[in-house]
């Protein structure tokens, strides 16, 4: 799986001292660029191949400021056109070990924004996917 962590941001904050449930689905989309890459390498926004289908996040815990978050990507599945990304949050608990405080799936497809319909994944697009394929 692909992992990138970073510091919570003060703003990403609630008053109740919890991360507000808005900032995950941010966090996964951050976390999501290695993915992008595979079919724009430059992020070229003008040129851009991915359309959003759904995602889902389930909150597993609270998440609090103060401590580093780790966002864990990898592929659940690939279809013809379409792929599904899970993606978890994890976070040291009081004992100091990282458990999973969120998680979620986004489903991706390959789009065609010019005669706006889903295209195939090419056998190189899945090939690079198939590398974080994770476990169900």
């Amino acid at each position: 799986m692909l992992s990138e962590t970073f510091n919570i941001r003060f703003y990403e904050t609630d008053a109740l001292r919890h991360v507000n449930n808005t900032v995950v689905p941010q966090w996964f989309e951050t976390a999501r660029e290695p993915l992008f890459k595979v079919f724009n390498p430059e992020l070229d926004l003008d040129n851009w191949p991915l359309i959003l289908a759904s995602f889902t996040v389930d909150f597993v815990a609270q998440i609090h400021y103060g401590k580093a978050v780790t966002i864990r990507t990898g592929i659940q599945r690939i279809g013809n056109s379409s792929f599904v990304v899970y993606q978890e949050v994890q976070q040291p608990n009081a004992e100091n070990e990282q458990v999973v405080v969120a998680k979620g799936t986004t489903t991706l497809v390959q789009f065609d924004y010019v005669q706006q319909r889903a295209m195939p994944i090419s056998d190189t697009h899945r090939a690079q996917l198939l590398e974080w394929l994770v476990p169900q």
